[in-house]
């Protein structure tokens, strides 16, 4: 396998830049690093984004997440791992990242569910975060970036 070109944020000067500030933007906001793992890892998974599943898959683990829940991710809604509050960032996270699928693309029972889940910062960064790892997962399979060689070309 092999890359179509390398990443648009590596080649175009101050676009990695302007991505990390506005990941770093969303830091802090009350949202737990492991719920913001577990949403970039669905929604990557949806976007079939191997350079994300790998890299958020690595991370989470590093940060001490169980095998258990990377395992059973995909299938939050009948695996017993997950939270109230990480099931909520679960489904809004597959509503957001699945927009063309329905008319509605993220019911108000769905956006409403997290919103009881988290204060209002902390559910604009669960947003935020849901929207700039779709943004990273268009970014990888479009140019074709491959997962495992990512950590070369970001080194």
């Amino acid at each position: 396998m092999q890359a179509r070109m390398n990443s648009p944020v590596m080649t175009l000067p101050g676009a990695l830049e302007a991505l990390q500030a506005l990941a770093a933007a969303a830091q802090d906001a009350g949202l737990p690093q492991k719920t913001i793992d577990l949403v970039h890892l669905r929604a990557s998974q949806i976007n079939g984004c191997s350079v994300c599943v790998d890299m958020h898959s690595r991370g989470a683990k590093k940060r001490g997440e169980t095998d258990e829940r990377l395992f059973t991710v995909a299938a939050w809604r009948e695996a017993p791992y997950f939270s109230d509050a990480e099931r909520a960032a679960l489904a809004l996270t597959e509503a957001a990242t699945r927009l063309a699928d329905r008319p509605n693309p993220v019911p108000d029972e769905v956006f409403n569910g997290a919103a009881t889940h988290y204060d209002q910062r902390a559910l604009a960064a669960l947003v935020l975060n849901i929207a700039m790892i779709n943004l990273w997962n268009r970014l990888n399979v479009t140019t074709g970036l491959v997962g495992g060689e990512w950590t070369a070309q970001w080194a």
